[in-house]
């Protein structure tokens, strides 16, 4: 069992100001700008071509009051109807246009995200929790292509619509355009009413979906770790206080949308009533025309439909700019270092004045000093709490330490940038995965350049080969769910299989995945953090000792939770209580029947002290 499962609340990434969502909407237009003009055109096309009919109808009102006859409708309802066809495949074709930018555009915000996700520091995702950066990837991503593919495109038609709609009242009548747009005016008051709060509500409800998300998994991923502590009942609590915290703010922006809606359905009959009024009361003194009264109120009328879709659309654009709020904001999240850092001379691990202290609780390193040599293998071992795993972390450069330092060839840890870093020292914990693909896939991650030859090795360094020369096609059998690999190579979560008539761990075949990726990446320093621990004990024996043979000159650092791998080390370090508090070799401390030799006579069920 895992002492690191994440059970806590999380400390959710940052959200993008609206100045930032605004520059980055505008670099996303200028990534495709030709794209974007064509639909600005169309539209515009298709919004003018929607006007000639109420204005023509208007004309026909007028010719056959004036004694027109038939042939005169004729001409002029086939120019409407010829218009209309015309607005239908302008409007079609600009949709088509909106759809292909929204979803060009779409792409290049997913690989952004994905870009900036895998620049995070591994600290920062923890800290963060999956639940949020699961929430903005997926739910808040789509959200972003919802308003890309559908909800841009619409309401840029809408909109032009919208203007060509009210100009043509205004060139009808500047009197009947006043009168339409003071009809309208209360609608852009409840509209600022309503987008001073909608921003504020839609991030709150984001934030409570992401909490919702990262309980659940954290729930999910610490089953067993709730079940040993019986925490059934205070997870159960925690889910309850998250969704209704989630409930609070999706009432909250109910309500806006409540309010907003009410005013909004209000609006459309003002301005047809009072141009009908109005008109009428002109048309009665000879001012105007019947057919510029009748022209006014359809294209009134018609304003309703376009108004209609911008002022929904205008909801959900706060709903989906509040996501792309979110999404934005991983490039406001602390990065890791930038290539261009200084080259460790050598592989010496100096660690001075060490102190480090997680948010949400007391010092847990309290000044460790280290040193491990170049070439030298090292186990770290004491009782649970003791600060080992915090250790191996930051020697990994995963964590910064609050106060002293941790440096490798004299450059620190935490300054080397991503490339280095993963060449120079490379940490293996019981947290596994297996990502979709093959085997060769899965492997490659770790030396893109690898041949079959130096797979195949890596495989056999860790105990792995045979169980993949089973599998239908070897290296190239697909791996995840659903696939033959996965039956063949169980991981967590899954119920344990046997192989060649013995039983295999749960996961333990991801286990020895993640170990071989280590054998190819080839670091100057390995540390391992349980990393067997789903393993059979004679298994994780044969597989650390294969390691050892392969890593041959590197260094290697050992969280030691089984006490073989301090006996096979070369130093064994004892911490206990978040202080180094003995180091030698295993045959010095258990002479000198101290801390270490207590564990070492516990571990093999012997009394301590001399007899």
């Amino acid at each position: 069992m895992s002492t690191n499962t994440r059970l806590s609340t999380s400390t959710q990434l940052p959200v993008a100001e609206p100045a930032e969502v605004r520059a980055a909407a505008a670099r996303l237009i200028r990534a495709d700008g030709r794209a974007f003009t064509a639909v600005l055109a169309l539209n515009a096309l298709a919004a003018a071509a929607g006007l000639v009919g109420p204005w023509l109808l208007g004309r026909i009102i007028d010719e056959v009051r004036a004694g027109g006859g038939v042939a005169v409708v004729d001409r002029l309802a086939l120019v409407i109807l010829l218009c209309a066809l015309a607005q239908l495949l302008l409007a079609r074709g600009a949709r088509f246009v909106g759809h292909r930018f929204g979803e060009r555009t779409l792409a290049r915000v997913r690989e952004e995200y994905v870009d900036r996700a895998l620049a995070l520091p591994a600290s920062v995702v923890e800290r963060a929790g999956t639940g949020d950066l699961t929430a903005r990837g997926t739910a808040d991503v789509a959200a972003v292509g919802t308003t890309l593919r559908d909800v841009g495109p619409e309401l840029l038609i809408s909109s032009v619509q919208a203007l060509f709609l009210i100009g043509a009242v205004f060139v009808l009548d500047p009197f009947l355009g006043c009168c339409a747009v003071l009809a309208q005016s209360g609608i852009w008051f409840v509209l600022r009413w309503y987008l001073r709060r909608a921003r504020t509500g839609y991030l709150a409800e984001g934030a409570a979906t992401s909490e919702v998300a990262e309980i659940v998994s954290a729930t999910a991923a610490g089953a067993r770790t709730v079940e040993a502590f019986g925490l059934r009942q205070r997870r159960v609590a925690a889910s309850r206080d998250a969704l209704e915290a989630s409930r609070r703010t999706r009432m909250r922006t109910l309500y806006l949308r409540c309010v907003f809606f009410l005013a909004v359905e209000i609006s459309y009959v003002l301005p047809v009533a009072v141009v009908l009024m109005v008109g009428g009361a002109l048309h009665e003194r000879g001012a105007m025309s019947l057919g510029a009264v009748v022209a006014a109120a359809l294209y009134l009328r018609q304003l309703e439909s376009p108004l209609d879709t911008v002022l929904m659309r205008m909801e959900q654009l706060q709903s989906s700019g509040a996501s792309f709020a979110r999404v934005e904001g991983l490039g406001r999240a602390p990065r890791a270092v930038p290539s261009g850092s200084p080259a460790p001379v050598d592989d010496r691990i100096d660690v001075r004045g060490v102190r480090y202290a997680y948010d949400r609780g007391g010092e847990v390193l309290r000044g460790v000093d280290l040193t491990v040599r170049p070439g030298e293998r090292l186990a770290v071992v004491g009782p649970s709490g003791a600060g080992k795993t915090t250790l191996s972390r930051l020697l990994a450069g995963i964590d910064v330490p609050g106060a002293g330092s941790v440096t490798v060839g004299g450059v620190p840890v935490a300054d080397l940038d991503p490339e280095q870093l993963r060449r120079q020292v490379v940490l293996v914990t019981q947290e596994h995965h297996v990502f979709l693909g093959t085997v060769r896939d899965n492997l490659l991650i770790a030396e893109p350049a690898a041949g079959d030859t130096e797979l195949w090795a890596a495989l056999t360094a860790v105990g792995a080969d045979d169980w993949v020369r089973e599998l239908p096609e070897g290296l190239d059998t697909e791996l995840g769910s659903g696939g033959p690999a996965a039956q063949a190579a169980p991981v967590a979560g899954q119920a344990p299989r046997q192989q060649g008539g013995a039983p295999v761990a749960d996961g333990s075949r991801a286990q020895q995945l993640a170990l071989a990726r280590v054998v190819l990446a080839d670091p100057h320093t390995l540390i391992l953090d349980e990393a067997t621990a789903l393993l059979d004990p004679t298994t994780a024996r044969h597989t650390e000792r294969a390691l050892a043979a392969v890593l041959e000159g590197r260094t290697v650092i050992a969280i030691a939770h089984r006490l073989h791998t301090a006996h096979d080390a070369d130093r064994v370090a004892v911490m206990e209580d978040g202080r180094l508090t003995e180091l030698g070799t295993h045959e010095s401390l258990v002479a000198a029947e101290g801390a270490y030799a207590a564990l070492w006579h516990s571990w093999h069920g012997e009394p301590s002290g001399p007899s």
